[in-house]
């Protein structure tokens, strides 16, 4: 082996050490606080849940389960996506799980709701009851909320701190703690329309909010919390993220205000609907390009770590230079990568080859740069799939 070869070697072992790539999860550790304090808020804000529910199942059952269908299938698919867009160090799912139950249950029914009152209640008192009626959700929630959805980052760095690496993990983290925060919230909205008329014609009642929450959902509290929680990561810093306070500050920031403008809009628009839509647009535009610069900032990192595992690959021949670039590079280089295909059969190849090589990163970081049985078969997918050659007979 050249010292070249012995020098990507050790460049692959220290990125996947730097991300955490490979590793798994233990969700219980009795011997870690941050265990309890999690188990703890999950479990009270699941009991004021259920206890709602409880209480007007029987009144609006219709409501109730038509919310919890629409938002069940909704939530699927943005957690498909959201795991989708992670293809690099990929969060083990039990981890997207506890943040997902963290921002359903704890920052929702245990911490913001009882936050968000106490604070309307102060802005009522030092500012006038018409003042905390009008602004007092714009400027409640923003504060209350992400801080409640970032705690739960905090105790899940706490919970898995060779896990929670980047500023990148910290955004997918954020998102599925949006997410979970977001489905329990549209259900308790849909079951509040439902309660509206008393009951009478509540699945036409619901329809309205939980339609309206569905088309906008998808630039609200998933987004909100994804930039909030990368920010959090830079103003704390990790092993493989430098410390930076001011984009850190900045980003959090940024969260809280598109959040607080969303919640205010009724303030803006006057009861205008045309003036209202315009708002509404223009907000969640706003909100779709933060996401996208804040990913496009914090997804460098990743594919550095990608890069450095794929080095030694692409000195041995087993990736191609040009394979690894479009691995490693954005959706657009993707692309470009597989319309370099002659026909339509070629470019689905190249679909299959730039999976193939993702695959092999999972495997390489798995175990930990070994040329492992796994490994080896990994790397032949990648060799039989260029070649357009068919599985081999069991």
């Amino acid at each position: 082996m050249t010292s070249s070869t012995t020098d990507l070697a050790d460049a692959r072992i220290l990125a996947i050490e730097d991300s955490g790539w490979g590793r798994s999860f233990t969700f219980y550790q009795p011997r870690n606080l941050a265990f309890w304090v999690y188990l703890m808020l999950v479990g009270s804000g699941a009991l004021l849940f259920a206890a709602m529910i409880g209480r007007t199942y029987g009144a609006y059952s219709r409501a109730i389960l038509v919310s919890a269908a629409i938002f069940g299938i909704y939530g699927a698919i943005f957690w498909w996506f959201t795991h989708h867009i992670d293809r690099y160090a990929r969060q083990p799912l039990k981890l997207l799980a506890a943040a997902f139950v963290w921002g359903g249950f704890a920052a929702t029914w245990a911490m913001a709701s009882y936050a968000n009152t106490a604070l309307i209640n102060i802005y009522g008192k030092v500012f006038g009851h018409a003042f905390a009626l009008d602004w007092g959700p714009a400027l409640a929630a923003p504060f209350t909320e992400e801080t409640a959805k970032g705690f739960g980052l905090l105790l899940l760095i706490a919970l898995a701190p060779r896990l929670v690496r980047t500023a990148f993990d910290g955004f997918i983290l954020g998102a599925f703690l949006g997410l979970g925060f977001e489905i329990l919230e549209d259900i308790s909205y849909g079951l509040n329309s439902g309660a509206s008329q008393f009951g009478a014609d509540q699945v036409d009642a619901s329809l309205g909010t939980v339609l309206l929450r569905v088309v906008t959902g998808a630039t609200g509290h998933m987004i909100y919390t994804a930039v909030f929680c990368a920010g959090l990561v830079y103003l704390l810093g990790r092993p493989a993220q430098p410390r930076r306070v001011g984009l850190g500050l900045l980003l959090m920031a940024t969260a809280m205000l598109l959040h607080g403008l969303w919640d205010a809009q009724g303030n803006f628009s006057g009861g205008n609907t045309a003036v209202a839509l315009g708002l509404i647009a223009a907000l969640m535009v706003v909100a779709l390009i933060v996401a996208a610069l804040v990913f496009r900032l914090t997804v460098a990192r990743e594919r550095d770590f990608l890069a450095a595992i794929l080095a030694p690959e692409v000195a041995a021949d087993t990736v191609t230079a040009a394979e690894s670039a479009a691995a490693c590079g954005n959706t657009k280089q993707r692309r470009t990568f597989r319309h370099t295909g002659a026909d339509r059969k070629a470019r689905t190849r190249h679909g299959f080859v730039l999976d193939a090589i993702s695959d092999l990163a999972d495997a390489l970081a798995a175990d930990h740069g070994a040329s492992t049985p796994r490994v080896e078969f990994a790397r032949s997918e990648v060799a039989r799939l260029r070649e357009g050659r068919p599985p081999a007979p069991e």
